[in-house]
Order: structure tokens, then C-alpha cells, then sequence
């Protein structure tokens, strides 16, 4: 995996000869065709398919281009100016599992032989050349959770995995069955097996998958690696789940909060660094198996940027829907065992930030699956080093649950909540050196802008609850 920022285009040009090397491994591995894929600001991947016959044109940049400012919601340049050039990743290079016809490679995006200001792979790649000049790398796994889906006969969407009579129409479990349960991943295990054995066949070293609270929802656990493969994964994944469903009859989403009964969907960020003069070594993990002091400062620097990282980690109007203590009419039990406040704790699920108790890593508990993943895992690392650098104290742990503890205890500990809503969190992000840092004034500008408008659409929106709410009663 390249993970070099290069400054000029034709520095980041692969070797030729590894190109025709790969090119060849391809077409004997029966590959027809190429998908060069950019991702937009919002982390979904974008491409056009070329024949393995332009491979070589592909890989010196000579491939597609592309009007990024024409789609991708960053209306800095107009109709006259330059297109993008994409330029594949070599390392990055694989195989459809779905279609074996098809390779897919990941491709950083160049305006005039400069990296695109408004490509979040270069962003990434940015931070992580900028944590190496301060003597760090970081590592990264993430926990993805996801509802599949299906229609039924009216063209509605509805669980693919749920054998419960509707409200009304026969007993339903007083409690909610599906989390952990045998009967239930036997009954998915159709999907889950097809979905286990491709990636353990991409070598991602998966190492279970959850039944989790909500019907039909799942979270899978796979290894973590170096902090931009974990990006690219998670935009692989999101696409290759849509793909295996398909098969099944089913669909995937990823929305946090698609009904008001459910768990939230999430997407923990667990981050770790290293020493990039002794690599191997978890700087977190500290002697006698303790935690270091290193790990602290780290938590530090997340907490002080904590409103910023969670307005890219937690991007959508349904975000804050989840990061909530209690739901009414909540199946699972009485709480939702999501995020509440910008505290740190050891194993404690109530707070933004959680030191497990089975891993030496920075569980980010306010992410879920809608984030662009190069802008979250960058101010992620951003953050850490800021910490790490400056020795940032983030006080003491808060080993205590949010739920219950009342405003004044949160107060005399300064306990600041999460942001309630995306206005909020939008507004914090505005405020930000770090996301400007991170993310470039241009495209910090484009988010925030696209941000504002989306909160401003969902909240002239009239809702089905305030409806029924208000229309009589007033």
C-alpha cells in the first residue's frame, strides 16, 4: 500500500515494468475490465470502466477524465476550467469477488499536475506524511454495522431478516431476540457465509460477525491495518455488502437510524500508533500490560477536537437521531449503548471515547458507516499527533454511566455533550483549524456548505410525527 504524498504528478507515476507485470497477472487471472475509482467528498467511489486493453494508458494517468466539479458538489471551478486526471494505485489493485471479470484499483485525483485539493484519498494521505514528519503512523480497524433489506409485496422496504408478526397481528417477543442469537445467524448464515468467505478470500482476516440488536442488523469484525487501507476497505465493503445482498434478494443500508424502534447502525473507529523509527510496536500498550502515557496525551488531542471529528464521523441529519441515551418505544431493553458526551472511559459505552478492555486502541464510538472515511481517520490522526505532540491532558476517566448522572455532576467534571444535531456539529466544524488542516479550506468550505443546506431541507420538512403530534391538538 503507497501510502507517499507525492507533490507532483509525475513523481507519483508508476514503475512501467510493474505495470506490464500486473497487467499480465490480470488477464491470466481471466480480468477483462478496469475500475479506476476516485472517491467524492462524501466517500462514495466514482468511475468509468476501461478494457484491460488501455491498462498501461490507465496507470500513466492517460485513462478517463473526469468533471469532478460537474457531480461531486464542489462548485469551485466552472465548465472552463481543467478536468481531473486520476492515477491508479498500484498497490491497490483487486479483484471483484462479485464479477471476476472486473478488477478494481483505487485512484488519488491531480488538477494540473498538482493532488486535487478536493480528493479525500490525497487529504489522507496528507495527514499521514505530515504525522510521519512528527515521528508517527497510525493503525486503524473499524467496526461496520449494517441492516439488510428486502421489498415486499408492495413495494415496501421491510427487514430481511424477521420472522415477528407486525404489532397487532400476532405475539412479538416482549424483549427484542435477535442480538447474539443462534437461531437467527443460522437463519442469515446464507448471506453471512457467502460474505465470511470473500473476505477471509481477500485476506482482510476476519474474525467473527454479530447478530446485533436490531433485527436484521449486523457488525463485523475484521483486523486492522495501516490507517489509508483501512479507508479503502470500508469503501470496498460498503460496496461489496450491496453486491453479495443482491444475490440474496436483499439490499444493504447503511442509514444509522432507518426506524425509530432500532439500534443505531455505528461504525467504531479503533485507532493505535507507532513510532515510525520502530515499527511493530503499539505505542499505546505500556508496561505490565497497563495502558502508557502516550495513549492519554492522544485521548487529549481527539477530546479537544471532539465536536469537529464528530461532524465528519457522524455526517447526516439521521446521524443524531442515535447518539442518544434512551429511545421510546425501543425494542432492545431500556438504552441505546451509543455515545453521549465528548469523555473518555475505560470499557465505559456511554462516552465518545472508550479504552476496551480487550485491545490496546482509541475506540471512537461516534462514527457511523455514512462518514467519509479519509476525512474521519484523518482528523482522527490529525488529532492524535496534536495530542501526542503538545501533551494534551484529558483529565480523568470518566468510569461512570452517562446515562443516569445528572447535569450538575456533568457540569462540576466538565462533561461536554456530543453535538444534538447536525446544525450544531456544523456550526462547531466551521470553528475548526483542524478540519481546515485536514480537510484544505476549499473542500472544508464545499462540506460545510452542503452540510448547511442539507440541515436547512430537513428542517423545513414536514414531518408524518408532527402531524400527528399537532394537527388536532392545536
Amino acid at each position: 500500500m503507497s501510502n507517499v504524498y507525492y507533490e507532483n504528478f509525475e513523481d507519483a507515476l508508476p514503475d512501467s515494468a510493474r505495470v506490464t507485470e500486473e497487467k499480465r497477472k490480470l488477464e491470466d487471472a481471466g480480468v477483462k475490465y478496469i475500475l479506476s475509482c476516485w472517491i467524492d467528498m462524501f466517500g462514495v467511489p466514482k468511475t468509468k470502466p476501461v478494457p484491460i486493453s488501455d491498462f498501461e494508458l490507465l496507470f500513466m494517468g492517460k485513462g478517463p477524465q473526469f468533471a469532478v466539479h460537474s457531480i461531486s458538489f464542489v462548485p469551485e471551478l466552472g465548465p472552463a476550467d481543467a478536468d481531473q486526471v486520476p492515477l491508479p494505485d498500484i498497490d491497490t489493485i483487486v479483484i471483484c469477488p462479485w464479477n471476476e471479470t472486473i478488477a478494481w484499483v483505487f485512484a488519488d485525483l491531480w488538477w494540473e499536475g498538482k493532488p486535487y485539493n478536493l480528493c479525500p484519498r490525497q487529504a489522507l494521505k496528507k495527514q499521514i506524511r505530515d504525522a510521519a514528519d512528527q515521528g508517527y503512523a497510525m493503525y486503524a480497524g473499524v467496526e461496520p454495522e449494517f441492516i439488510a433489506m428486502q421489498w415486499d409485496e408492495a413495494g415496501k422496504p421491510v427487514k430481511a431478516f424477521d420472522d415477528d408478526p407486525q404489532p397487532g397481528q400476532g405475539i412479538r417477543p416482549r424483549r427484542q431476540a435477535f442480538g447474539y442469537d443462534v437461531e437467527y445467524s443460522l437463519d442469515s448464515m446464507g448471506f453471512l457465509g457467502d460474505m465470511i468467505d470473500i473476505l477471509e478470500g481477500l485476506g482482510w482476516n476476519i474474525h467473527d460477525v454479530v447478530a446485533e440488536g436490531a433485527y436484521s442488523q449486523f457488525e463485523l469484525d475484521f483486523h486492522y491495518t495501516d490507517v489509508l487501507e483501512m479507508a479503502d476497505r470500508l469503501v470496498f465493503l460498503r460496496v461489496l455488502l450491496k453486491e453479495i445482498a443482491k444475490k440474496h434478494d436483499m439490499f444493504i443500508t447503511f442509514m444509522p437510524k432507518p426506524t425509530t424502534g432500532d439500534w443505531r447502525s455505528g461504525a467504531h473507529m479503533n485507532t493505535s500508533m507507532q513510532r515510525v523509527d520502530n515499527p511493530g510496536v503499539n505505542i499505546y500498550e505500556g508496561e505490565n500490560g497497563q495502558w502508557s502515557e502516550q495513549v492519554f496525551h492522544a485521548l487529549g488531542g481527539i477530546l479537544k477536537h471532539g465536536n469537529a471529528i464528530t461532524a465528519i464521523a457522524c455526517s447526516t441529519v439521521n446521524s443524531y437521531n442515535g447518539l442518544v441515551p434512551k429511545v421510546g418505544g425501543f425494542e432492545g431493553g431500556t438504552y441505546t449503548w451509543a455515545p453521549t458526551h465528548m469523555a473518555y472511559g475505560k470499557n465505559n459505552r456511554s462516552a465518545m471515547l472508550r479504552l476496551p478492555q480487550s485491545r490496546f486502541a482509541i475506540e471512537n464510538r461516534a462514527a457511523d458507516m455514512c462518514m467519509n472515511p479519509y476525512l474521519g481517520l484523518g482528523m482522527m490522526l490529525a488529532a492524535s499527533v496534536d495530542g501526542l505532540v503538545n501533551k494534551i491532558d484529558p483529565g480523568p476517566s470518566l468510569d461512570e454511566d452517562l446515562y443516569v448522572m445528572n447535569d450538575e455532576e456533568k457540569a462540576k467534571r466538565s462533561v461536554a455533550p456530543l453535538p444534538r444535531n447536525l446544525l450544531e456539529a456544523t456550526e462547531k466544524l466551521a470553528q475548526s483549524e483542524l478540519a481546515e488542516k485536514v480537510m484544505g479550506p476549499v473542500l472544508l468550505k464545499s462540506f460545510l456548505g452542503y452540510k448547511v443546506d442539507e440541515w436547512e431541507r430537513y428542517h423545513q420538512t414536514v414531518t408524518d410525527w408532527e402531524v400527528q403530534e399537532y394537527l388536532r391538538l392545536y
